[in-house]
């Protein structure tokens, strides 16, 4: 079975690098620095579980926030009262919850529009 090893995924993230943040919140579904690729790659591979996901509701129209258990086989978490109509929100809201967790700075309280 492939399993995932957080130790691979080793690049830090500096939490000042706020024009990362921008550039994700400008281009969510675009071509990415090599910088943001690699802030990806730590936010995606981080750990085995508790990571946030996107659950579609109905496929390309809506999705909602929901958090994988911490061993295979749990039931997800969902959170119904973050639903989204527009994937690059629903992406944004993602990439905030990682940056907290792996970085420990709210984006949330910034203007990064």
């Amino acid at each position: 079975m492939l399993t995932t090893d957080p130790l691979q995924a080793h690049h830090p993230i500096d939490p000042t690098r706020l024009d990362l943040a921008r550039e994700f919140r400008r281009t969510a579904r675009g071509h990415y620095s090599l910088e943001l690729q690699l802030v990806l790659y730590r936010m995606r591979w981080s750990g085995a579980g508790l990571r946030h996901v996107l659950l579609a509701l109905e496929p390309g129209k809506r999705w909602m926030l929901a958090q994988l258990p911490a061993r295979r086989g749990e039931p997800i978490k969902t959170f119904p009262d973050q639903v989204f109509t527009s994937i690059a929100d629903a992406e944004w809201a993602v990439f905030c919850l990682r940056w907290e967790l792996l970085t420990g700075h709210s984006l949330s309280t910034l203007n990064l529009d």
